[in-house]
């Protein structure tokens, strides 16, 4: 089988988010993609699997692939930046897109434009407002000025984007808070080239501070493009300020929005643990 590593959401290699992305050549059962997950300690690592059969076996949605994700501990229901990698390693390879993933999120739909930047369609998850979880703004070490949840995380709203470059929280502290993470973000400053700032911070799932979070992204969205008042179509951008950092952009469009980026592949081999 193949295997390969391949930095997401940015145009240079060692930046972004670096993916791990498994070609599989047969079915594997789960314990043995969560041990290749494991092994590689990204924050994700994406299966692929293509679907066989005749078209009547693949229609309604008609899907190309079978996509998962694992971080090194659990299986998770959607990553954005694996995703990235993932088709980026398909476009490649020869796809012309739209390829179609079947997930844990339903299908998801991935298109590429002239240019080289991936576009894939995935659900908006907005987060309703909702009181800090216990202890939350102590292990953030920031009070922050708006709290909310959404399907998988929370998302803590501080003052400014310095605040978010500059914070240390405890992420120990940070694992006993029930979620799957915490999106912490601010407007960017005046200056910025950017709309909006995030990190975010997943060690309940074995993620200290993830680099670059399609997912996140997902709630971000939603979030920003009701606050800045941007109607549908209008294209956002977010950086996401990780030590690596990287840039995506959102567009919502109603209940669903396509989040953009780069991808560089680093690294290609052979994988023997079969």
């Amino acid at each position: 089988m193949r295997i390969l590593v391949v930095d997401a959401f940015t145009d240079r290699p060692f930046g972004g988010n670096p993916a791990g992305v498994c070609l599989l050549d047969r079915p594997v059962p789960d314990d043995w993609m969560q041990s290749v997950a494991a092994e590689l300690k990204h924050s994700e690592t994406a299966f692929i699997e293509p679907v066989e059969g005749d078209e009547a076996a693949r229609a309604t949605p008609a899907v190309d692939y079978r996509l998962r994700w694992f971080t090194p501990e659990v299986e998770v229901d959607l990553c954005g930046h694996a995703t990235l990698a993932t088709s980026h390693v398909l476009f490649e390879r020869g796809e012309s897109g739209p390829i179609r993933f079947s997930t844990r999120s339903g299908v998801l739909t991935v298109t590429r434009d002239r240019s080289g930047a991936v576009g894939m369609d995935f659900p908006a998850l907005p987060a309703e407002e909702a009181p800090a979880p216990g202890g939350l703004a102590a292990a953030l070490g920031v009070t922050p000025v708006w709290t909310g949840r959404s399907r998988f995380d929370v998302l803590a709203v501080v003052e400014s984007e310095t605040v978010v470059r500059e914070l240390a929280p405890d992420v120990v502290a940070l694992e006993a808070v029930e979620a799957r993470g915490i999106i912490v973000t601010a407007r960017a400053d005046d200056a910025s080239p950017y709309d909006f700032v995030s990190r975010f911070f997943a060690p309940a799932v074995g993620v200290a501070e993830d680099p670059v979070t399609g997912s996140a992204h997902c709630v971000l969205g939603p979030y920003w493009a009701s606050e800045l008042g941007t109607p549908d179509g209008t294209e956002l951008t977010g950086a996401q300020l990780s030590a690596r950092g990287g840039i995506v952009g959102v567009t919502m469009h109603g209940d669903r929005l396509q989040l953009s980026g780069r991808a560089r592949t680093v690294l290609e081999g052979e994988l023997r643990g079969v």
